[in-house]
């Protein structure tokens, strides 16, 4: 046998335990209610694997909770809290609109590509589902956040280079 029939048959067979070894990824990301997952192999000098697997997982933004504590220099803030408390989650409440984008992570957004750019989108702009309404930097990576729907921009409740939590509402689009 020749050393080119040995190297292609141990090729097909760590081929094929490279896919067993994705699809044991995959089962684990999805057991363990994960949503992304990057593991490096490295079998030698010249031989490496560099599995990155992730999952878009529709969220519903919850309006954030109150504050445990008001802050003593404050004390209007207790009369107004009664108020707050009864009125209607509504027109006040951005994550309680239809049509709320909320951001998928935390961190920091943007609404052009690059400083000084035209921003991706503007209200009363006509979107398309998967378009880019702007972006949302993690850990010096740069998620575009797409149109979750087709639409129109009917708000856009974050400011350029503003700090998000994960689940904040960013956009309104109807």
């Amino acid at each position: 046998m020749s050393d080119d029939s040995k190297n292609a048959g141990n090729e097909k067979r760590q081929h094929e335990g490279d896919v067993a070894f994705i699809q044991a990824l995959a089962e684990l990301l999805n057991r363990n209610e994960l949503t992304e997952l990057t593991v490096k192999r490295e079998y030698d000098e010249n031989d490496r694997l560099t599995v990155s697997l992730s999952k878009h997982i529709k969220q519903i933004a919850q309006p954030a909770a109150a504050p445990a504590a008001f802050p003593a220099a404050a004390p209007a803030a207790f009369a107004a809290a009664p108020a707050a408390a009864a009125a209607p989650a509504g027109l006040d409440d951005p994550a309680s609109l239809p049509g709320v984008v909320a951001s998928p992570m935390v961190g920091t957004a943007y609404l052009s590509p690059e400083p000084g750019a035209t921003a991706f989108v503007s209200i009363g702009q006509q979107v398309k589902e998967g378009e880019t309404l702007l972006i949302v930097e993690a850990m010096k990576t740069m998620n575009h956040i797409p149109s979750p729907r087709s639409g129109t921009v009917k708000r856009i409740l974050v400011d350029d280079g503003s700090p998000v939590e994960f689940g904040a509402p960013l956009m309104v689009v109807e």
